[in-house]
């Protein structure tokens, strides 16, 4: 019958003289030309391509991050959560990146490394902000940003400004609990620290989690974004060691034994501990 029939369907838009197109909203002409590879290696772009893409990664955890810390402020952890849910998300399309770069074998990586000069992922801006968002904060990480006042600005600010974690002790602080003073009114551009009280009200919080309920859920979105976030870096110093070995970096850090290190750092040192204590 004439009314059953298939209409066709509309033909898709296909004059953007003056309408907005999928390249023109996403900048592609930008984005797909920021590639430019320094030497004549096939394996270059893979290297430039996962890094810039980690790099909007970053850029989106940052967003998300800012978001939260701002949600926990104003004692809406609800949507705090979600943020906190995303950023978990992320670290793991950033864990698989480096399976892609793995790929690379030590001979490729050789026929390019000169020419990344003195360049080196130690020196990521946002990579920096983000360690300082969850509390690792280390003034002399400003350092190789001195050159760029915009950048070495933003890591001034982001430095000074409170973690994701020192917000969520004041927010226990607020809640009831007895937090020492001198953590709530501690100087927020120095490392965090553990401390018993801190870890008092955590533990509260896990053994009556009914009562708790939001906070009980507050640190088990944290635990899950360092949980992540550790295993982010272990990818990490087992995929330059596969491909570098002991090398030092080209950046000029111990390599290797320098990825080591950071991977005993921990944001969130009560939420650990509390395991121990139930």
């Amino acid at each position: 019958m004439a009314n059953e029939r298939e209409q066709p369907m509309s033909a898709p838009h296909t004059d953007f003289a003056a309408a907005m197109s999928y390249g023109d909203y996403l900048q592609l002409d930008k984005l797909l030309t920021a590639q430019q590879p320094r030497s004549e290696s096939h394996d270059e772009m893979l290297f430039i391509i996962i890094h810039q893409a980690s790099e909007l990664w970053m850029k989106l955890t940052l967003h998300e991050l800012t978001a939260a810390r701002r949600l926990l402020i104003a004692d809406d952890l609800q949507l705090a959560f979600k943020h906190l849910a995303r950023v978990s998300r992320i670290q793991s399309q950033l864990i698989q990146s480096w399976d892609v770069l793995s790929t690379m074998t030590p001979s490729d990586y050789s026929s390019f490394r000169d020419a990344l000069g003195k360049s080196s992922g130690f020196q990521s801006a946002q990579y920096r902000m983000i360690e300082f968002a969850l509390g690792n904060k280390q003034a002399a990480m400003l350092a190789p940003h001195t050159h760029r006042v915009d950048l070495h600005a933003d890591l001034q600010q982001a430095l000074e400004t409170p973690s994701i974690y020192d917000e969520a002790i004041r927010l226990l602080g607020r809640r009831g609990f007895a937090i020492d003073a001198g953590v709530l009114a501690r100087d927020v551009r120095e490392p965090y620290h553990a401390n018993a009280s801190v870890l008092a009200a955590w533990t509260d919080v896990y053994r009556d989690p009914r009562r708790y309920w939001d906070l009980y859920q507050l640190a088990e979105e944290l635990i899950d974004l360092e949980d992540w976030f550790q295993q982010w870096r272990f990818r990490h110093v087992t995929t330059v060691q596969r491909i570098i070995g002991r090398k030092r970096g080209t950046g000029g850090t111990a390599g290797v034994d320098y990825l080591r290190q950071v991977l005993d750092a921990t944001f969130f040192p009560e939420l650990w501990n509390v395991r121990t204590e139930l």
